[in-house]
């Protein structure tokens, strides 16, 4: 088994490590760094779970290995949050309700950040064509693509609806009075 030194940055931090040449750059940030956002969906590069951001590009983690990883200035989900408040593709995703189990999420908004910093107005076309790596197996990938929408705009600096969802039994409609609401067997 041989190891190489290697050094990067990884969200804003240097780190030094000495790694087996066949570690994978997921694994490392995952096992070496406790950097678990970067998930592991199916060590074929099909999914883009383990998305993230060298170099200014997305790319799958699991085909890197993390000493070709050696100098390269890496942001992971972790690294998008400042000061305690969430990356505009991080709240879109919550507000817009881009996710259902979250196993998918981290390496969705990864290829979002990738795709806003190339193109800050993209089209739903443009949208859908850089998540092509992505798999979500719960969304139906509408509220993804809403969700990267409404980062866009909130990145542009455009406005946004202050109170744009309602609590759950403001949207119910009114009691139906009737034949109508009389329950069938």
């Amino acid at each position: 088994m041989s190891t190489h030194s290697i050094s990067l940055t990884v969200n804003g931090r240097k780190y030094q490590s000495e790694v087996d040449d066949r570690t994978l750059l997921v694994h490392y940030l995952r096992d070496h760094l406790g950097l678990t956002g970067t998930h592991i969906g199916c060590d074929t590069s099909q999914c883009g779970a383990c998305t993230i951001v060298m170099n200014g590009q997305a790319v799958k983690s699991c085909t890197v290995f993390a000493v070709q990883a050696n100098g390269a200035e890496i942001t992971t989900i972790e690294g998008l949050a400042k000061d305690g408040q969430l990356h505009p593709i991080q709240e879109g995703f919550w507000e817009e309700h881009g996710l259902q189990c979250g196993f998918c999420t981290p390496g969705m908004i990864m290829s979002a950040y990738d795709l806003l910093q190339h193109n800050p107005d993209p089209s739903e076309m443009e949208i859908r064509e850089a998540l092509e790596g992505n798999l979500c197996r719960c969304t139906g990938y509408q509220n993804i693509v809403k969700a990267i929408r409404y980062a866009a705009r909130k990145m542009r600096g455009e406005s946004l609806p202050e109170e744009k969802y309602m609590p759950e039994d403001q949207h119910r409609p009114a009691a139906v009075e009737g034949p109508e609401a009389v329950p069938t067997s």
